[in-house]
């Protein structure tokens, strides 16, 4: 079976993650190199492992995760459907099933809010992973007096946990924010569509999605 292990030696993936993201350093975008992959990689396994999918599955969620953003080295613009299709000639290569590629590809086709819903466990997990990164280690750009919304929004977060619970039922995403940096409002002015795309992420994995800013509940 193909492993995360083996998704992360591959020449092949490791340079569609570092030239994408350069490309898009040079259009002013946020971090998306390993920082990004790896986290969203470690988090999609976790919210499947704490809600207690089979062990296989969870694998599948880590290598998503990982690649899901190698569409940046064609294009930022649908860069969900890039990346599916060169996921999918990746993974064949390396030997994956049909039936397990069909799910990875789904999941990295649909993770962006423009167009992505969650489809399957896969496509659900990936997306509260990638839309729970919100942080300032992000943000490349460190002039912060010529901050734009999305610098200042990332950057005005100094910490961001999602809280998966089994028992409860619920997925919360739990953010601290420096408020003389960027407000609470203009957070939901730029996510407020990934907010109602976690919302039903969440209700496909039929938990409650939560958003607490500073511990205050918000959703």
């Amino acid at each position: 079976m193909v492993t995360l292990e083996m998704v992360k030696k591959d020449q092949e993936i490791d340079t569609y993650i570092r030239k994408g993201n350069e490309y898009l350093g040079s259009m002013g975008f946020t971090e998306h190199s390993y920082r990004h992959v790896s986290l969203v990689s470690n988090i999609s396994q976790n919210i499947l492992e704490r809600l207690g999918y089979h062990k296989r599955l969870i694998e599948l969620a880590a290598i998503a995760g990982y690649m899901h953003d190698i569409g940046n080295v064609i294009s930022r613009h649908d860069h969900g459907q890039s990346g599916a299709v060169l996921s999918y000639t990746i993974l064949n290569r390396l030997g994956m099933s049909p039936d397990e590629i069909a799910i990875v590809i789904s999941a990295i086709g649909n993770h962006e809010e423009q167009y992505g819903h969650a489809v399957n466990e896969l496509a659900a997990a990936l997306i509260l992973a990638d839309k729970s990164d919100v942080h300032r280690s992000r943000v490349r750009n460190r002039d912060i007096a010529t901050f734009d919304i999305h610098d200042r929004v990332n950057y005005a977060v100094e910490h961001s946990f999602l809280r998966v619970s089994q028992q409860e039922k619920s997925i919360k995403m739990e953010l601290t924010i420096d408020l003389e940096i960027s407000t609470v409002m203009e957070y939901f002015e730029i996510f407020l569509s990934r907010m109602v795309m976690c919302r039903r992420a969440a209700s496909f994995l039929d938990c409650h999605f939560g958003l607490v800013i500073n511990d205050a509940r918000l959703l």
